[in-house]
C-alpha cells in the first residue's frame, strides 16, 4: 500500500508595507480552503507570509524593526488560520519573522498540524544578503542585519504519514542543506522564499533567477530521493518584482506542479512518498555508494 499525501502549495502576491496581518491571513485562509476543497491535506505557506519583505527596507529605530516580528506563535492575528485548519483537517507551514522571549530574532518556519498544533519549527540558517546599509541598491537585502542564524539545524519529523523537513529560501540553494535532511530521511521537504526578480551585485544572472530556483530545487529533490513543496511570495511588492515560480518536485527531479501567476495561487499534487525508494535503492544508494571520509572539506572550512 503506497503512502499518498495530498499537497498544496499557496502562492502569496505581493503584500504592501502597511498591510495588516489580518488582510494577509484572511488571504491565506481563503486558500486554505480552496486547498481543502480539492483534498489537499498539507498546505505550503511562503516565506516572511505575514507581511511584506521588511528586510529590503534600511531601519534604524529598533522598535519599528521589531512591528514586523511576532512574539507568540498563533497570534491573536494569526490565530484564524490555525482555527480554519482545525476547522478543515488540514495541516500547514508557515513562515514568519520571529522575537524570542530572550530578544532574539529568527527567520521562522513551522509545521502545524491538522489539528492546529504545532509540530515542528525551523529557523533558517542561510542568511543571505548584507549588515551595513548600501544605498546603492535600489531596494536592500539585510537579513543578516535583521535575524540571527538559525540554531535548531536541519532536523527532520515525523508528521502526515512520512518523515518531512524544512528550510526556507536561500537554504535551497546550498546543496549541504538537501543532504543533511536527505541523510536524516527526509520524504518530503517544505520551504517558502522570497526571491527578487533583480540581483544588484550580478545583474547579468536576472535572466537567470527562475532557471537557478528551479534548478536548486531539482537537483536537491534527485540527489537526495525527495519530494519538494515551494512556495513563493510574488509580484510586484513595494517596487520589488519577486519571482514566482511555487512548484512540487518529485524524487526523480521532475516538477509535477507549477504556479502560471505571480498572485495568488493555489497549486497541488498528490505526493507518492513510497516513490523517493526508486532513487535510494539505485544511484543514492548512501549505505553503498557515499564515501564520508573523503568529504572533509564540506565541514573542515568555511570557503
Amino acid at each position: 500500500m503506497t503512502r499518498r499525501l495530498h499537497v498544496a502549495v499557496a502562492q502569496l502576491g505581493p503584500i504592501a508595507r502597511e498591510e495588516p496581518r489580518a488582510s494577509a491571513v484572511a488571504r491565506m485562509v481563503a486558500m486554505l480552503r480552496e486547498a481543502a476543497a480539492r483534498g489537499a491535506k498539507l498546505v505550503v505557506f511562503p516565506e516572511l507570509a505575514l507581511t511584506s519583505f521588511f528586510p529590503r527596507w534600511w531601519m534604524e529605530d529598533a522598535a519599528e524593526v521589531e512591528r514586523w516580528f511576532e512574539r507568540e506563535m498563533p497570534s491573536p492575528e494569526t490565530r484564524p488560520l490555525f482555527e480554519a485548519a482545525a476547522a478543515l483537517g488540514v495541516g500547514f507551514h508557515l513562515g514568519y519573522a520571529e522575537l524570542t522571549p530572550e530578544g532574539s530574532r529568527f527567520n521562522t518556519a513551522i509545521l502545524v498540524g491538522p489539528d492546529g498544533a504545532i509540530l515542528a519549527k525551523y529557523r533558517k540558517i542561510h542568511l543571505p544578503g548584507h549588515r551595513c546599509h548600501e544605498p546603492w541598491r535600489p531596494f536592500q537585502h539585510l537579513e543578516k542585519l535583521y535575524f540571527e542564524k538559525g540554531d535548531l539545524g536541519f532536523r527532520t519529523f515525523d508528521a502526515f504519514g512520512g518523515k518531512l523537513g524544512l528550510c526556507i529560501c536561500n537554504d535551497r540553494r546550498w546543496p549541504e542543506t538537501w543532504r543533511v535532511l536527505g541523510l536524516g530521511g527526509a520524504e518530503l521537504v517544505l520551504l517558502g522564499y522570497n526571491t527578487p526578480a533583480h540581483y544588484p551585485p550580478a545583474p547579468e544572472h536576472d535572466h537567470l533567477q527562475y532557471f537557478h530556483h528551479e534548478l536548486s530545487l531539482q537537483a536537491g529533490c534527485y540527489q537526495n530521493g525527495l519530494w519538494a513543496a515551494a512556495a513563493a511570495k510574488a509580484g510586484r511588492e513595494e517596487g520589488c518584482d519577486l519571482i514566482g515560480g511555487s512548484i512540487i518536485v518529485a524524487p526523480t527531479g521532475e516538477v509535477v506542479a507549477r504556479a502560471a501567476t505571480t498572485a495568488d495561487e493555489v497549486i497541488s499534487a498528490v505526493v507518492d512518498l513510497d516513490r523517493c525508494a526508486e532513487i535510494r535503492r539505485n544511484i543514492f544508494d548512501f549505505a553503498q555508494h557515499r564515501e564520508p571520509q573523503d568529504y572533509a572539506a564540506i565541514t573542515a572550512r568555511k570557503g
